[in-house]
């Protein structure tokens, strides 16, 4: 196990609140609304929702800016967080200047404040599936780790496909799941799997073309495990700019130019939802 980095940490939920203690008394807590410190030399860990990062981001002195890193977690419910910033972030990143920002996906679970984390890990992938890639991704690893959480350390090629995995697993589960109201993760598993395969092999296919990548295979498979692993999560389509909305976005473009559309499926059950209109 690597050494653990003070930091600071954004964000005094659930999640940043443990990550806080794995720390070890040496981090500074920032809540919201606080000053991001001038000073210091560790990452600055930001635990907050999507729609947050802009307004945190622009308030770090630019001098702290490049040691920002990400926790990507999805909030599925009042209960539960699981992953942080769950959804496609890198235009953003690149607008802001943070192309290179330590990112994680977080796969571990805290149920109420003060809990100890528990680790995310599928019939699949026993060996957990938490990931880390960026300048800090090793001091990351290391404070979760010390938890007796497990965490991945890859270079941004290898990151870069689980990260279009979640992208897809949040799409296709929450939209299927919304199709068939009161739906669960579980549900749509184990009820709707026709569907929500179909629709993840056509998201899949897309996300290769547009990000230059080849999902290992079994990409179906992992995805499923992931639900029965969240079986009881509710479903809901969300922060749709920061997930469904990146692919509804490339259909657009295609369909503007007399292409065909490569997402007609998740484009035909966005508008049966009622999330874009006909």
């Amino acid at each position: 196990m690597g050494e653990i980095v003070p930091a600071v940490i954004v964000g005094a939920g659930r999640v940043g609140s443990a990550l806080e203690k794995m720390g070890g008394g040496n981090d500074v807590l920032v809540k919201r609304g606080e000053p991001i410190p001038a000073d210091g030399q560790g990452p600055i860990i930001i635990c907050t929702r999507n729609d947050s990062l802009a307004g945190i981001i622009d308030a770090t002195p630019a001098s702290r800016r490049e040691e920002i890193g990400l926790l990507f977690t999805l909030v599925i419910n009042e209960t539960f967080q699981i992953l942080l910033n769950n959804g496609m972030l890198e235009p953003f990143l690149e607008s802001k200047g943070l192309a290179s920002a330590t990112q994680v996906l977080v796969y571990f679970a805290v149920a109420k404040a003060g809990d100890a984390p528990i680790d995310g890990k599928t019939d699949m992938n026993p060996e957990g599936l938490t990931a880390s890639t960026g300048k800090w991704a090793s001091a990351v690893a290391a404070r979760l780790e010390s938890a007796g959480l497990s965490c991945k350390v890859l270079d941004a090629e290898e990151f870069k496909k689980p990260q279009l995995e979640k992208l897809i697993w949040i799409s296709a589960f929450m939209l299927v799941g919304t199709r068939h109201p009161g739906a669960t993760c579980g549900d749509v598993e184990s009820k709707y799997r026709e569907e929500v395969v179909s629709l993840i092999q056509e998201l899949a296919a897309v996300a290769e073309s547009v990000k230059n990548t080849k999902f290992d295979s079994g990409i179906e498979e992992r995805l499923c495990a992931y639900a029965r692993s969240v079986s009881h999560y509710p479903t809901a389509v969300k922060e749709f700019e920061w997930r469904n909305g990146w692919f509804y976005d490339i259909s657009q473009r295609a369909l503007s130019n007399g292409e065909t559309d490569p997402c007609p499926l998740h484009t035909a059950w966005l508008k049966e939802v009622g999330v874009v209109k006909s």
